[in-house]
């Protein structure tokens, strides 16, 4: 059975074979004819044009990923000598920025006619909608050996001859500022407002475009002679009051496209009159900055002065962030005691208390009299990395959320040594700040941790950024509450009401000689600060203030402070 088996096998192969003979000489044939298809499609595909539309397929596409250098190495040796690499960039910048291209892609290469390859092209941009035009993309030579002649009609599609983009643009009409209440802060074309008085404050002015702004402007389609926000609200809110430009992109005197101006946005700041003006009068037009803000939404009810434009030496107030890392890291508790002394020596080098002050004892009662003897070296056990992150949470070295706003910074480099970073712990140093920083690192307390990001715009939701847990912002705020009620804040105390804060009197010279007594002009050499906060427990207002070179935090800043509170106190009822 097994033999009769095979054999029966062996039949069937043969016939298989046969089978396949037959069928490889039916499709030997087909195999031929398909291969001289293949070929023949081969064939056109390296055919004449190929390699020049593979050139100006490659030049075009550099020319989308912005590679400058790539496209420029496709010129031809005579258009290299015509123009130099550094101006043909910059040339066909010029073009993308009067067109305000945010991309472009070639749709299609065509075929070689005369001495030119057509190329259609997508541009969108941001003012003028999406563009389809035709690049002509002149050649010198042919085939694997040619090159691209450049001239003016190659730096953007629909040009032709010696055309050159241009375009004529205006702005609409400016939109109006708001304050919280609804009264104009700045309308019409003269920015007038019905309370001249807080408006000059904060409104800001208008003027020409400044000079390191304007390649930002132009790309945006803003006329070269436009009227923008130098300063204040007009320049936090520029891009919505002023709208978008409007106008025409030429070639030559061709119109490529239009496009109609649209109106800005009225916007309703988060300043209420009242309080700015509260800010304005406790300035009493001395040099110096005042923030208001409501903790809760992080909203900014005033900014008199140089409120966020100048970063200082943020002196004690600084310890709120000190106290901040050495809670949250155990170093001590509000009962821990420490030694009571006019100095504290780091690395060899003596820390003055202000005007010699002998002082120590608990940590509450340290923080509430601003013992630097006791602070700079607690900031030297915390170290620079737990002091920088401690410091960065509480918005230092990011970028402020105020546009124009300066930012607050402590280097990472100065935080080596102990006397560096002891320095930094009690607002010396390099640590530079602006009170509105100082204001904010306050609201946290007020926040039980969480700091409120600040905002100008009103109604909008608020946000929130977290520092601390509750229970260390709840033992901060019993030492500003002891700042202010037994402390060298008691000048911002308000009757029936709970108030914490923190002083600062930033030193900028040594005000103590060599044996700690106080210079004859200490006042003169130190900027005074003061941040709180009201009423604690239901907070509805903290308010900052920082005047330089101006004496002491408790007897300068602490009093503008209190009269900025009771405003927001009585505003907010």
């Amino acid at each position: 059975m097994a033999h009769g088996v095979l054999m029966e096998g062996v039949k069937r192969g043969r016939g298989r074979r046969r089978l396949w003979r037959r069928r490889l000489r039916l499709l030997i044939p087909l195999a031929v004819i398909a291969g001289a298809a293949v070929a023949v499609v081969l064939v056109l595909d390296a055919g004449p044009g190929r390699a020049e539309r593979q050139l100006v397929s490659s030049y075009v596409h550099a020319w989308a990923a912005g590679d400058y250098p790539q496209m420029y190495s496709l010129l031809s040796p005579a258009s290299r000598q015509a123009i130099s690499e550094r101006r043909f960039a910059a040339d066909y910048r010029r073009d993308e920025t009067i067109a305000t291209v945010v991309s472009l892609t070639s749709v299609r290469v065509g075929r070689r006619r005369a001495d030119a390859i057509p190329v259609r092209m997508r541009v969108s941009t941001r003012l003028f909608g999406v563009l389809g035009e035709t690049l002509e993309v002149s050649l010198i030579g042919s085939g694997s050996s040619a090159t691209v002649n450049f001239n003016p009609s190659l730096l953007f599609p629909g040009l032709s001859g010696r055309e050159r983009l241009a375009r004529h643009m205006s702005l609409p009409p400016r939109a109006t500022l708001f304050a919280a209440d609804g009264t104009p802060l700045a309308q019409g074309p003269d920015r007038t407002s019905p309370i001249p008085l807080v408006a000059i404050q904060i409104a800001g002015v208008l003027g020409p475009i400044p000079s390191d702004d304007a390649a930002t402007y132009a790309a945006e389609g803003y006329p070269a002679n436009a009227q923008v926000g130098h300063d204040g609200l007009e320049r936090v809110f520029q891009r919505q009051l002023a709208g978008k430009p409007g106008g025409v992109l030429l070639a030559g005197h061709r119109v490529l496209a239009q496009v109609a101006p649209q109106r800005g946005h009225d916007v309703t700041t988060t300043i209420v009159p009242s309080i700015e003006t509260a800010a304005i009068d406790a300035l009493a037009g001395r040099f110096g900055g005042i923030v208001a803000m409501n903790p809760r939404t992080g909203a900014l009810l005033a900014l008199a002065g140089i409120a966020y434009s100048d970063a200082q030496p943020p002196g004690s107030t600084m310890k709120i962030i000190t106290s901040t890392g050495v809670l949250q890291a155990g170093i001590a508790k509000l009962s821990t005691v420490f030694p009571y002394g006019t100095a504290a020596v780091l690395d060899g080098y003596t820390l003055h208390n202000a005007s010699g002050e002998d002082c120590g004892g608990t940590l509450l009662n340290s923080f509430a009299v601003s013992c630097n003897s006791v602070f700079a070296p607690l900031g030297a056990k915390l170290g620079g990395k737990r002091l920088l992150a401690t410091a960065e949470r509480f918005g230092f070295n990011q970028t402020p959320t105020i546009p124009g706003a300066a930012e607050s910074s402590i280097p990472p480099s100065s935080l080596g040594s102990d006397l560096e970073v002891g320095s930094s712990a009690i607002g010396q140093g390099q640590v530079q700040a602006t009170p509105l920083e100082m204001t904010d690192a306050a609201a946290t307390i007020a926040m039980g941790g969480r700091r409120p990001l600040p905002t100008l715009q009103a109604h909008l939701p608020p946000r929130f950024a977290p520092v601390t847990s509750h229970h260390v912002a709840n033992e901060l705020q019993t030492m500003m509450i002891a700042v202010v009620q037994s402390g060298t804040g008691t000048a911002a105390a308000i009757s029936g009401v709970t108030v914490a804060g923190k002083t600062g009197t930033a030193e900028l010279a040594s005000t103590t000689t060599s044996n700690g007594q106080s210079v004859a002009n200490a006042n003169q050499l130190t900027d005074a600060w003061f941040v709180g906060y009201a009423p604690v427990g239901a907070p509805r207002i903290v308010a900052g203030a920082l005047f330089p070179n101006q004496g002491a935090g408790g007897g300068t800043a602490a009093p503008a402070v209190r009269q900025v509170l009771v405003a927001g106190l009585q505003a907010t009822h």
